[in-house]
């Protein structure tokens, strides 16, 4: 009986520790606080392991269409380097940034500019919509060079109301996200697999309108981004592109969206835009 006893506690032991062990692993970190201060905009999460690897290989609301330029910017010098390079201003002479590029006046700006980065880094790009895997974990690789690239997209998010929502990223390598001309997430570390990742993002998301620009910096080997949001806030909201499958299509499901631009931006009517030109 004692024997018994003693391996039964051994058992026990083991299997707290087991299911201790896989709490870390599969329980990724909630971010919450944001939008980061600009001082911290290249500024890691912490924490920031691989036991924050969580899979969401089983979640269905992947984003699988997005808008952004025709092309990746190419030979970005790796991630390491181009992460503070404003390659959205480099490429409009400073007519659109990354962080205006995710206000929807700098989003309609995309109508009339395309981005011109050069014969070195994969010349003029025009706008489209393009649809990636989420199961894939090259997604970035769009016709050009795997290693060395910078992929921008952009999502127009329709919320009912003024909300809180979860962001669940998934990339390889650098991730930037912005929400309405503010950086919600920056982080330097791949997250493992195509749709894992290590951070729970919580942002804020105002009454209409929201653009987000996911931007990846990618060195080499695999090559992805990926994104979903909470159940709760898939089930709230719309998402463009939804069916549209290039720029005027976009531009024609967001139209009815561009009247104001979300509290606390710069006012911007369809008829400021159009009178612009």
């Amino acid at each position: 009986m004692k024997k018994f006893s003693l391996f039964a506690l051994a058992i026990a032991i083991v299997f707290t520790l087991v299911i201790s062990g896989a709490h870390h692993v599969f329980a990724a970190d909630l971010i919450q606080g944001g939008p980061l201060a600009e001082d911290a905009h290249l500024e890691d999460p912490d924490p920031n392991g691989d036991d924050l690897r969580e899979d969401h290989a089983d979640v269905e609301t992947w984003i699988t269409k997005w808008y952004g330029p025709d092309g990746n910017y190419e030979n970005n010098g790796g991630f390491q380097t181009s992460a503070a390079i404003d390659f959205m201003d480099e490429g409009t002479g400073g007519k659109i940034t990354d962080a205006s590029l995710s206000t929807l006046s700098g989003l309609l700006m995309t109508q009339d500019i395309d981005v011109e980065w050069g014969d070195d880094h994969g010349g003029t790009r025009a706008w489209t919509v393009f649809e990636i895997d989420p199961a894939d974990g090259n997604n970035m690789n769009r016709g050009g060079p795997a290693d060395n690239i910078e992929t921008y997209a952009v999502i127009v998010i329709d919320a009912p109301s003024d909300m809180t929502a979860i962001m669940s990223p998934a990339h390889d390598d650098h991730a930037h996200i912005w929400i309405n001309g503010e950086k919600w997430h920056n982080n330097s570390r791949w997250t493992g697999a195509a749709r894992t990742i290590l951070h729970n993002v919580e942002v804020n998301l105002q009454k209409g309108a929201n653009v987000l620009l996911y931007r990846c910096g990618e060195s080499g080997g695999s090559a992805y981004f990926n994104l979903h949001f909470d159940d709760a806030t898939h089930d709230a909201v719309t998402i463009y592109p939804k069916d549209a499958t290039d720029k005027a299509g976009f531009f024609d499901e967001i139209l009815p969206l561009t009247a104001v631009e979300p509290a606390g931006k710069l006012t911007t009517t369809w008829a400021d835009i159009k009178q612009r030109k």
